[in-house]
């Protein structure tokens, strides 16, 4: 992939660069920045270079209408405040607004087009679709560059097929991203613990079926667990469960033994009889063993024994990567193993890594720093699929791929 150095004077030059802004919002307040923040180094260098940056970005899903709550103004405010110059916000994606707001920027001038994602076209499956999408794109740019990290396992119009279309080069946050990746997956430094969470078993087989073969623990966390202590043998109550990835889970148990490998799975989980997460609400909390959930209770956080487990794991680890909360971290009471692997990770001397998403957000709604981690990445989605060894067009197109 070349580097922004690779394209040459940018001074007075349009360049077209795709972010990811798909920030949590209330209301219209931002309620986690991280992600604009992360573009700052390329947006900067680009502005000091005199280019006329034009930045494409979602939020949300809209699918292919205007909705005014998808809207990227919040964006275009707090971007402006962090990198200290006004940013024009068109009011369209390729339309009049979007062309004579481009036509109208001076060097050093950056301008954000409404969300992509108002554009049919933008995730059309239909290839013809996108790329007439992408030459309205290219048409308002001189050179395209890369830094949306959480949208490059996407083959969309404005990741994709606009590359193919204009002299591409990877932001520093993608280039970062790549180079971090790829010490989890190529000799990574042994021991190496891998922290998976979330809701869906279904979502990380295909992490835990790669990593299986380099890490030498995964610790197996979040609603997810469920589905494997049920493989186990041990009922579950009303816990989230994959009923039909019960016998893959038991599989991947019986291979990690054969192989010498570790899967820690809890061994007590804190219980509700009633849990609503959109709410925010959840009945009395219990500890019990894990093979002893009461019919009638859902796990909804690992225990105290659990954290003290698996803050073990990662404080004797030298590579450790994280993605998944241990529990429903948005609620308070359900938030304490979460924290733990948390507070295990900041506190390790091993090289760190927190898999985006929902991991990022809650280590940040616990009042934790992004400079007490190794590596926070950007994008939950593209990180998983990069370390499940599968190919993402958003980076294969800038390696020469059409």
């Amino acid at each position: 992939m070349k580097s922004v150095s690779d394209l040459g004077d940018l001074r007075g030059k349009r360049v077209l660069i795709r972010c990811d802004f798909n920030v949590p919002l209330d209301g219209e307040t931002i309620t986690d920045d991280g992600r604009i923040r992360a573009a700052l180094p390329t947006l900067t260098e680009l502005k000091d270079a005199g280019a006329k940056v034009v930045v494409m970005a979602h939020l949300g899903r809209p699918k292919g209408k205007v909705a005014p709550e998808f809207s990227l103004a919040p964006v275009a405010k707090r971007l402006g405040e962090l990198i200290g110059a006004p940013i024009t916000l068109a009011a369209d994606v390729v339309g009049e607004s979007a062309q004579a707001t481009v036509a109208g920027l001076a060097d050093g001038e950056i301008a954000l087009l409404e969300n992509v994602r108002y554009e049919p076209a933008e995730e059309s499956k239909v290839d013809a679709e996108r790329e007439d999408l992408a030459a309205k794109y290219a048409a308002l740019g001189d050179v395209f560059v890369s830094d949306g990290f959480g949208v490059v396992h996407r083959k969309q119009a404005s990741v994709y097929d606009v590359a193919k279309l204009l002299p591409n080069a990877a932001g520093h946050l993608v280039a970062k991203e790549v180079e971090v990746l790829k010490k989890l997956t190529e000799n990574p430094e042994s021991p190496y613990v891998v922290v998976l969470g979330g809701a869906k078993v279904a979502d990380k087989l295909g992490v835990i079926d790669n990593l299986l073969k380099v890490a030498d623990t995964l610790v197996i966390g979040g609603g997810m667990a469920y589905t494997f202590l049920k493989a186990k043998g041990y009922e579950v109550g009303t816990s989230l469960l994959d009923a039909e990835k019960v016998d893959t889970c038991a599989g991947y148990l019986e291979r990690a033994t054969a192989a010498g490998k570790q899967i820690l799975l809890p061994v007590d989980v804190r219980v509700v009889k009633e849990l609503d997460i959109s709410g925010r609400y959840a009945s009395e909390v219990t500890i019990v063993e894990a093979d002893a959930i009461p019919a009638d209770s859902e796990g909804a956080d690992i225990g105290p024994a659990s954290e003290a487990l698996f803050a073990d794991a990662i404080t004797g680890a030298r590579t450790i990567f994280w993605n998944g909360p241990m529990g429903v971290a948005e609620i308070a009471s359900l938030a304490s193993g979460t924290e733990a692997v948390a507070k295990a990770l900041a506190a390790s001397s091993g090289f760190s890594v927190v898999g985006g998403g929902d991991s990022a957000a809650a280590i940040r709604n616990l009042g934790f720093g992004d400079d007490e981690f190794g590596h926070i990445s950007t994008g939950g989605g593209a990180s998983l699929e990069y370390l499940e060894g599968k190919v993402l067009p958003g980076l294969a197109v800038l390696e020469g791929e059409n």
